[in-house]
This record gives C-alpha cells, sequence and structure tokens, in this order.
C-alpha cells in the first residue's frame, strides 16, 4: 500500500512539474508577444520547460500522427528534435490525400530526429538542417531535397528551412546551449 500511495505521489509531482513548467513557457512567450519584455533583455526557456510547452500546444495543432515529441538543445545554437510520426495519419488529419506511392511510404509510425543549426541576428534567424533520421536510417543530399520539396513544403508552405526569415516582436537572436535556449530582444 506504501509503494502505491508513494507511486501515486511521484505522478502527481510530474504531472504538476510538467504543468508548471508548460505554463511557465507560454507566460514567456505571451511576454515576448505583447511586448512586455524589456529591449535588450535575454528571456530564459529551460529545455523542461521548452519540451512542455512542445508536448501540450503540438497535440492541439497536429491532434493525431504525432506521439513523445521532444527537443533537445545542444551547444553551438543546435537543437534536435525527435518524435514518432505516421505522416499518414497527419496527412489524415489535414484532409489531404497523399497518393497510392505515399501512402504506401508514409504509412506506419517512424522515429524522426531532425537536427538543425540556427543562425541569428539583426532582427533575422535562418534553420539550417545538418542531419534527419528517419527510423534510424539518415536522409541527407538529394532524398532530404526530394522530401523537403514534395513532403515538407507543399504541406507546410510557411516552413523556413535553409531561408533567412524574420524574427518577430522586436526578437534580435536566438541563443541556445546545452538545455536552455534565450530569445534576445533588440536594444
Amino acid at each position: 500500500m506504501k509503494r502505491f500511495f508513494a507511486l501515486t505521489f511521484l505522478i502527481c509531482t510530474v504531472l504538476i512539474a510538467s504543468r508548471t513548467d508548460y505554463l511557465n513557457a507560454k507566460r514567456k512567450f505571451q511576454a515576448i508577444e505583447k511586448y512586455q519584455v524589456k529591449p535588450g533583455s535575454r528571456v530564459p526557456i529551460s529545455s523542461t520547460e521548452l519540451n512542455a510547452y512542445v508536448q501540450a500546444e503540438l497535440l492541439e495543432a497536429v491532434p493525431q500522427g504525432v506521439r513523445d515529441p521532444r527537443i533537445d538543445l545542444e551547444a553551438n545554437n543546435i537543437a534536435t528534435g525527435r518524435a514518432m510520426i505516421n505522416f499518414l495519419k497527419v496527412q489524415n488529419g489535414r484532409n489531404a490525400d497523399p497518393g497510392w506511392l505515399m501512402k504506401r511510404l508514409l504509412d506506419g509510425e517512424h522515429e524522426v530526429v531532425v537536427t538543425a543549426k540556427i543562425s541569428s541576428g539583426a532582427g533575422k534567424a535562418t534553420v539550417f538542417l545538418q542531419r534527419v533520421e528517419l527510423g534510424g536510417i539518415p536522409i541527407e543530399g538529394g532524398a532530404l531535397d526530394f522530401l523537403i520539396e514534395n513532403y515538407l513544403l507543399p504541406n507546410y508552405p510557411n516552413a523556413k528551412i535553409n531561408r533567412p526569415f524574420d524574427l518577430k516582436y522586436r526578437m534580435d537572436r536566438l541563443e541556445v546551449s546545452p538545455g536552455i535556449a534565450y530569445v534576445v530582444m533588440q536594444k
């Protein structure tokens, strides 16, 4: 009986901590969006806050087909995102018919790992894909270009991969270090 109560207490503690991390991240993002952050400030977002936020918000944006998303913040402005994805369910959730061949290729759950380097400054950022793995198989070069051109961009035309985009809300740059990211505001 003691183990049951200890396990219940541990689960409740983890859920409360996760909810707190989510609310902290959401509060920080809202402060940035509402221009409530002082010029020149660095807004820290821990990996636990970011992951809690991604897990909660992704479920709303993509209600089916994505499971266990996680972002690892690494040194030198590098981040790695991981998730279990059934691309066919994601497309079906968007009411899109991928066609016979793509149905065969995309059906089933696959572990997807994407590593990107973020370069930013002066109110602009560029996300450079460094590595993509699908089910443990690296995709690079022409195959990666094909996947970006024929799956990613048609389904997500606002995705900015390997090309600069403007940062909003007076953000100057993004800095990624192990376990923490900073949003640095313009002065």
